[in-house]
């Protein structure tokens, strides 16, 4: 056993060069007295090293000791411990000369060598740059710093399992905050710092057995250091000392270095690693109170969503949505600030792919408008003013609600048009309705939310609305939504209105004709427009013969509006023209005419007692669209009845044209009581000179008439009744045999006010007994429900008993009939096997 261990000591000590006698403590002493008997890698080691340090590394040397290290990879290991080791003497002796040395050959040598024993030499020249990067000296912290960039760029030919960058990543995010007081050095080491976190992405990013760099630990430091650095460009840029300088400057620029950085950092994050790079940019934002300028953080978010790759933009969106809910208590500025970005960023994604997001971003977006809403209403985010508080300002709310529609207005605008209908939609049906089924909420402050929601819902829709194109009518307006949009219409407020007629006119307008009719006015020859105008398709007839009627009743009723003003006027022509132009055939034609001289009718009658500004604006508006139709139906005789009545009012009532109503200050006249025919657009004449056009002169004369709606009611209109004459016809049935009719009654306001009122009080009277019904189910004994609901089945049971006996009848008995007591012939039906059957039916019996 002795033998055995002597002769293994004897054979390490040849393989290091010793004598084979000699012992371990002789051993060294004559190693360190005896340059000869060193082993040969240390000879080569040293031998790189001039006896200058200024000039440089030996060459000739570091050749020998590379062809070395390429011939005895199993040495590797032991150079780089001796080269280490040497270092972290020179750097403690300040030998910064041959430190550099030092790490040159160590650059080479991990350029030249990439056997498998390269694990272990990684692990001594990433202990000497730890070592550079924990000095205080800048240029060794620089030097540390662009050894590891080299040995960043080289492709390993072998994993390494247990190589830890923990302290690289900190240190190199520790020099990207530099504070040195030499301006030209902090900018070198911020530079280092940036390159050194570079090098750690590089080298960790796309190694599934390295330590993952996508981490929260990792992500946390890397992410906020390069923002730092982005976030100074300013000032980086206003040093630049002249022009000449410049390109110098730019190439030393750290905020330059940290954005591409940024940008390679992004592009190689996978699908689950893109929460962990975002996270930290939302909360550098929210620490140094960068929402509010916007500007560095819409930056920040381009450079995001054109470096990442486009299937993963969702997810950045994602992020914002739930960054925007979770400071939805925050000041107003910072949620404008979000949801500028978010709008910056929604447009880039959805050049890309937005996915499953669309209706999730558009539902967070009203959640928080209707928050904001509520956020100005009760001035504090806790619904109440109580000590320590914060205040909220009205003007930031508006501001930032204005931001939100605006977001959701450039979104949408960039999704295709089915999904673009949805959103519509989604929209829609958010907006509050006095209808059964959408209650409202009651009193003054249930009210002004009602309709601050009402308004933002209306522009937002109106955003959405604008620019959109759809060929086909019916699925640009389909019937749920033109009913809740028209339902609006008929509200009392004049902004809601107006924000509705617009929102149609967008629906409309497909061919761009919206802002020639802009200004009302009566053109002697329409051409100078040059408007667009193409032939109603199929599916637009189709859509107007389902929905005219309700269309022009409600442009009928908007006419009589006491508040409207010139702003609502306009809005009135242009989408009366734009209907004339887009969906109208000679029916369609014929309805308009037919509802603009009922306007007419309506300023002339003056049965709603409107101001004068409001007359004058209905005879001015029919002057307009009448010049507009005649024109574009090219009837002559049409065209000149139309210029006659226009030139009499030019020089008797020039207040019945738009040219002088329709202006800041208008002409009115007082008294528009007696307005002689000749002023007035005649319905006969009209359907006279159409008639002998093609047109259906019987419809024409037909003067129009609006029907009574349940959407009246629950709108709150104060006097539809009396705008409507309606003929019921009672039927009396008294006997099955004979009818009675008796005389048409006519409805006046107060018998419709009477019948209102009184389905009022039977729907709180149904309401109240359903309560009673509820509560009765609720606390009744069991026993008394069963008797109940016993009682009305056996009820039931009886009801349909007598049905059944009137109404199904017995088979004829061949036997035939008994006379019942009170004199009346009664059929009973006698079993089968009773019945006497003619002889003729036994021989078809027999034969089958």
């Amino acid at each position: 056993m002795k033998g055995r261990r002597r002769r293994g000591w004897l054979q390490a000590t040849r393989r290091r060069g010793l004598p084979g006698g000699a012992r371990p403590a002789e051993m060294y002493g004559v190693c360190g007295c005896c340059g000869a008997l060193r082993p040969r890698y240390k000879r080569l080691v040293d031998n790189i090293f001039p006896e200058d340090p200024e000039d440089g590394l030996v060459k000739t040397n570091m050749e020998k000791l590379t062809f070395y290290a390429l011939s005895a990879p199993e040495k590797l290991d032991r150079i780089g411990a001796y080269l280490s080791e040497r270092l972290i003497r020179d750097v403690g002796r300040h030998r910064y000369g041959y430190v550099c040395i030092a790490m040159e050959a160590l650059d080479q040598l991990l350029m030249a060598c990439h056997c498998q024993s390269i694990n272990l030499f990684v692990e001594s020249f990433l202990k000497m740059v730890a070592k550079l990067l924990e000095s205080e000296k800048p240029n060794l912290q620089i030097l540390g710093t662009n050894s590891f960039v080299k040995f960043a760029n080289i492709e390993e030919d072998t994993p390494s399992y247990h190589r830890s960058y923990d302290f690289f990543v900190s240190r190199f995010s520790e020099m990207c905050h530099s504070s040195h007081d030499d301006m030209e050095i902090k900018t070198k080491i911020r530079m280092s710092g940036i390159k050194g976190l570079q090098g750690v992405v590089r080298k960790t990013v796309n190694d599934e057995l390295q330590a993952n760099i996508w981490d929260p630990q990792h992500m946390d430091k890397i992410v906020p250091s390069l923002l730092f650095n982005l976030q100074h460009i300013e000032e980086a840029e206003s040093r630049s000392p002249s022009p000449l300088q410049a390109p110098e400057k730019e190439k030393e620029n750290p905020a330059e270095l940290a954005e591409r950085c940024l940008r390679e950092l992004l592009g190689r994050a996978a699908f689950g690693n893109i929460k962990n790079a975002i996270k930290p940019v939302l909360i550098h934002l929210d620490n140094h109170s960068l929402w509010e300028p916007k500007v560095f953080a819409i930056r920040c978010f381009k450079i995001i969503m054109y470096s990442i790759q486009p299937q993963h933009s969702h997810l950045v969106i994602q992020q914002l949505l739930s960054h925007l809910d979770a400071n939805s208590r925050s000041a107003a500025t910072v949620r404008a600030g979000i949801v500028e970005v978010l709008s910056e960023a929604a447009v880039i994604a959805a050049t890309g792919s937005v996915g499953p997001t669309v209706l999730e971003m558009f539902n967070t977006l009203l959640r928080q408008l209707r928050l904001s809403i509520d956020y100005a209403l009760t001035g504090s985010y806790d619904g109440a003013i109580s000590l320590g508080t914060k205040i909220i300002k009205e003007h930031e709310e508006r501001m930032f609600q204005e931001a939100v529609i605006k977001t959701i207005g450039s979104f949408a605008s960039t999704l295709p048009t089915y999904q673009r209908s949805e959103v519509i939609l989604f929209i829609m049906s958010k907006v509050p309705l006095p209808s059964l089924h959408h209650p409202m909420e009651t009193g003054k402050t249930g009210e002004n939310r009602n309709r601050l929601t009402q308004i933002m819902l209306l522009k937002s829709l109106l955003q959405v609305s604008t620019g959109f194109q759809c060929n086909n009518m019916m699925s640009a307006l389909p019937s749920n939504f033109l009913d809740r949009l028209l339902s609006t219409a008929l509200m009392e407020d004049a902004e809601i209105r107006l924000f509705v007629l617009e929102i149609l006119i967008s629906f409309i307008d497909r061919h761009g004709n919206r802002h020639k009719f802009s200004t009302i006015s009566t053109l002697s020859d329409i051409s100078v427009l040059k408007l667009k105008v193409d032939k109603c398709s199929r599916q637009d007839t189709v859509f107007m013969k389902k929905h005219s009627q309700q269309l022009y009743r409600h442009i009928y009723l908007s006419c009589k509006e006491e508040t409207n003003i010139q702003r609502h006027y306009e809005a009135l022509y242009s989408l009366l023209a734009l209907v004339s132009i887009e969906l109208a055939n000679e029916e369609v034609v014929v309805d308009l005419i037919r509802l603009v001289l009922a306007v007419q009718d309506v300023a002339q009658v003056n049965e709603e007692n409107l101001p004068v500004y409001n007359r004058c604006a209905l005879y001015a508006l029919g002057a307009a669209y009448l010049n507009l139709i005649s024109q574009l139906t090219a009837v002559p005789a049409f065209c000149q009845h139309t210029h006659e009545v226009i030139e009499t009012r030019k020089k008797e009532a020039p207040y019945m044209l738009p040219e002088d109503v329709f202006v800041e200050r208008p002409r009115l006249s007082q008294n528009l009581d007696g307005v002689v025919i000749e002023l007035l657009f005649r319905q006969s004449k009209i359907s006279e000179v159409l008639g002998g056009s093609g047109y259906n002169s019987d419809r024409l004369c037909l003067p129009y008439i609006p029907q009574l709606t349940d959407e009246d009611r629950l709108s709150k209109r104060k006097s539809i009744g009396e705008t409507i004459s309606l003929q019921v016809e009672v039927e009396s049935r008294n006997s099955p045999e004979k009818e009675e009719r008796v005389p048409a009654e006519e409805i006046t306001y107060e018998t419709l006010k009477k019948a209102i009122v009184d389905s009022v009080a039977v729907e709180e009277q149904e309401r109240e007994r359903r309560r009673q019904v509820v509560e009765k189910f609720q606390k009744a004994p069991f026993e008394e429900i069963a008797a109940h609901c016993g009682a009305r089945a056996s009820l039931l049971q009886s009801k349909l008993n007598q049905i059944f006996e009137i109404t199904i009848r017995p088979p004829p008995s061949p036997s035939g009939t008994i006379t019942a007591a009170y004199g009346q012939p009664q059929n009973h039906s006698i079993p089968v096997y009773e019945m006497k059957f003619p002889d003729l039916v036994y021989p078809m019996a027999a034969a089958t």
